[in-house]
């Protein structure tokens, strides 16, 4: 087993781009931790940096406190699944298993037993005598899986294993993945674009956007806690709503006026808020789908919308509502408090009411985008 270590690393393309920006960043021993964002992010070129299939243009990698800069990737004791599978199409199950320790000159008994136990432990033992081409798309991702378990490395990576799968498939893999590393008790880097894998499986999140990391976190503080505006935007779905409005500051409390309607902030936002010496100014209100509920016409909080796309998603209602000044939002509205005469009547251009608590608030600077409770 193995903790990780990246100091300033970049990677500078010959055209001068720069794909990923001084990234620091301790990976503790037998952490799960995932690098998650957008296409062209550097999630995927920080790992290939990490496995050696990539030049590091700056900084250090290291290894169980081994600097690996100039090591090539068989002689960095890592094991990688990646995104395309990589199998032998001519080879069979067993033998794509076996090939790395084949390479090793290992015996022949103990492949068997590498190999087998591995097929046992990923549901894959019926299939080792066959192709990849007599596959699914799911059991050719245990095999790659399997490949690198056999290994015994020190460090995992698994480069979006996912993204080709279904989406039943997906959510099977996540929770088979889940399963095999509580297995195998090893270091995990995982890269994905999803950020339902990226809460589901980490550890901690490590959140990229165009090369600089944006937050580190667990997926609890990531989604509670947001830095900025765009992880408050990337974590969670649907995204956080946002909208412009005057956060007061008026005899030691806190409101806000998103549209006509006024709402205190309340608990632990109210005291953050009070500590930080944050006065009255133009903000960024955040408020994510789930905290959004419907509200009487009558009532001080709450904000005129209009209906315009009524999503049924099963157990909860996606409900996208614009306010008088045009601004587009999303409500999520449990099925189960609806009558079905209300669910009925949820029809473009149908006038709603919409409110929130004050304790479920965040609040961003308009020119930083950063949280000012949570953005130092």
């Amino acid at each position: 087993m193995a903790s990780v270590k990246l100091t300033d690393v970049k990677k500078v393309y010959d055209n001068n781009v720069t794909a990923v920006h001084d990234f620091n960043l301790d990976i503790k021993d037998k952490e799960f931790v995932v690098f998650v964002g957008p296409s062209g992010c550097g999630k995927s070129t920080t790992m290939r940096m990490i496995a050696g299939l990539e030049d590091i243009s700056g900084g250090t990698v290291e290894i169980d406190g081994v600097v690996v800069n100039d090591l090539q990737p068989k002689d960095r004791d890592i094991a990688m699944v990646f995104q395309n599978y990589a199998l032998y199409p001519h080879m069979t199950v067993y033998d794509n298993i076996a090939f790395s320790l084949r390479l090793k000159k290992m015996p022949e008994d103990e492949i068997y037993e590498k190999v087998t136990n591995a097929a046992e432990v990923l549901g894959i033992t019926e299939y080792l005598t066959r192709k990849p081409r007599a596959l699914s798309g799911g059991q050719r991702q245990r095999v790659a899986i399997g490949r690198a378990m056999v290994r015994n490395s020190k460090v995992f990576l698994m480069d979006e294993p996912l993204s080709n799968l279904d989406a039943k498939l997906r959510n099977q893999m996540r929770a088979e993945i889940i399963l095999l590393r509580k297995k195998l008790d090893t270091t995990f880097i995982y890269v994905t674009h999803d950020q339902t894998e990226a809460m589901t499986l980490g550890d901690r999140i490590v959140i990229m956007h165009d090369g600089y990391i944006e937050q580190v976190g667990t997926p609890m503080e990531v989604f509670e806690m947001p830095r900025n505006v765009f992880v408050a935007e990337f974590i969670g779905a649907p995204k956080m709503n946002l909208m412009e409005t005057e956060l007061e500051c008026s005899g030691g409390k806190y409101y806000v006026r998103p549209f006509g309607a006024k709402i205190e902030v309340t608990g632990s936002k109210a005291e953050e808020l009070q500590k930080k010496g944050v006065g009255s100014r133009k903000v960024l209100l955040g408020v994510r789908p789930e905290h959004i509920t419907l509200a009487d016409a009558s009532a001080e909080d709450a904000i005129p919308c209009k209906l315009e796309v009524n999503e049924m998603m099963g157990s909860e209602l996606h409900l996208h509502v614009y306010t008088p000044d045009e601004t587009r939002l999303i409500v999520r509205v449990p099925t189960i408090n609806l009558s079905a005469e209300k669910r009925r009547a949820m029809v473009y251009g149908a006038q709603l009411y919409i409110t929130f608590e004050g304790k479920v608030m965040h609040f961003f600077d308009k020119e930083t985008t950063k949280n000012l409770i949570y953005g130092d």
